[in-house]
């Protein structure tokens, strides 16, 4: 079938599952690779660590991370009556070319913010916060119907948002934590391998690896390639519509330079295990860009991006490395030879992936699309593998234990998922 099936049957309310408060992970474990794994693997379960992770992984493979670095979205002001407004950014307004070149903006910049305690602060009231000499202002501009657009502006003038964020502001911790981010979330809610700055939450999967797991994979013939895509707040959002094919996806960005590609291409032949639901995301939204590519080679870098519903309303019987080229002729042709886009990828249980071939995620959240998407790779075998983790001990969300999973592709069903290249 080359077109996927659109979810139109698909409710929310049967990716629900009992999620009691302690079994939340509010704090990270003392050594990142000593959390449990669960391994899922043609329907047969097995445990260990994160350290063992090199025992259950094929070799030669190709582990694909994240590497987007978190920021410190989170402000909060004080105002002189004592009490607080805090403003959570999410992401740069559309009047800036991509997030790198946001961040990088001087003295003044504007962005997109959900805030907290926002009755507190009139329209036309400028809050202020200093530490130092440094001065950060913040000017109400506009209040949309999910967000609000704040004005920044800040002294020393040439500092640039990221640093005025890194004096200022603090670790975005996930709401579900219910907890102030403390001085070693600067350290834990991120992973070790974080480069480009721009999430405003952790990849969290990537949280279980040090440094000397990666080179323990490394001496075992597991190669890595580190990709990035900006996570944004909606991968906390639960989904709010009875219907998925109702869900409005959240958008985020991906920067894949012409290296990365190449580099792609030339493991296709070994098994491609996305380390995150984040990688994932990047993985599967190159092919489908590819494919637009394809069918319109001169798109300009404003045109290209990533519906959510693509997959579900376009041919995907093209090759992976066939797509992947068509993507790396056109970086090719892209200043730096690299591709900054936006995706809004909704993988939901039928989509027929295209490059993945397993998965490292934790556990998440009941009604999310993260749960959505392990649906996709599993069919309904999530709801078995998350019982016996939850009988069994492990620790969920962000801070918790994570799984490994590998599809049962030979033995797919109608509204589960598999390779179709």
């Amino acid at each position: 079938m080359s077109i996927i099936p659109f979810p139109e049957h698909l409710m929310i309310a049967d990716f629900g599952y009992d999620l009691p408060e302690e079994k939340i992970a509010r704090y990270p474990l003392e050594q990142r690779d000593h959390s449990k794994l669960l391994v899922w693997n043609k329907g047969r379960i097995t445990e260990g660590t994160y350290a063992r992770l090199a025992d259950f992984l094929p070799s030669p493979a190709l582990l694909v991370f994240n590497n987007s670095r978190v920021i410190e979205a989170r402000i909060v002001f004080r105002k002189t009556s004592g009490s607080q407004v805090e403003i959570f950014c999410l992401e740069p307004s559309a009047v800036y070319s991509n997030l790198s070149y946001a961040m990088m903006q001087t003295g003044k910049v504007l962005w997109t913010c959900l805030i907290g305690g926002a009755s507190k602060w009139k329209h036309g009231q400028v809050l202020r916060k200093q530490i130092g000499e440094t001065i950060l202002e913040a000017r109400f501009v506009e209040k949309r119907s999910d967000d609000f657009i704040i004005e920044f502006s800040w002294l020393p003038e040439e500092l640039s948002f990221a640093a005025i964020l890194h004096q200022l502001g603090s670790v975005p911790l996930p709401p579900y934590l219910k907890r102030p981010a403390e001085m070693t979330d600067q350290e834990r809610y991120q992973t070790v391998y974080a480069l480009e700055s721009g999430s405003v939450a952790a990849p969290t999967a990537g949280l279980h690896f040090s440094k000397e797991l990666l080179q323990t994979l490394s001496s075992k013939k597991i190669q890595q390639l580190y990709l990035t895509l900006h996570v944004g707040a909606g991968t906390f959002m639960p989904v709010k519509t009875d219907r998925i094919s109702e869900h409005h996806m959240h958008e985020e960005f991906i920067e894949v330079t012409a290296e990365s590609v190449e580099a792609l291409i030339s493991s296709l032949n070994k098994p491609v295990i996305a380390v995150g639901t984040t990688s994932l995301r990047i993985l599967e939204s190159l092919y489908w860009l590819g494919v637009i590519i394809s069918e319109n080679n001169h798109i300009s870098p404003a045109e290209l991006k990533l519906d959510q519903w693509v997959p579900y309303r376009v041919s995907g019987n093209m090759s992976a490395a066939d797509s992947l080229n068509h993507l790396l002729n056109w970086i090719y042709r892209e200043p730096g030879k690299k591709m900054i886009t936006k995706t809004q990828l909704f993988v939901v249980p039928g989509y027929r992936f295209k490059i993945v071939q397993g998965l490292i995620t934790n556990f998440h959240q009941p009604h999310s699309t993260l749960l959505l998407l392990v649906a996709a790779l599993v069919g309904s075998a999530w709801k078995s593998v998350y019982a016996w983790a939850l009988d069994h001990d492990y620790r969920f969300l962000s801070y918790g234990d994570g799984c490994l999973f590998f599809p049962d592709n030979d033995k797919k069903s109608p509204g589960e998922s598999g390779r179709d290249d």
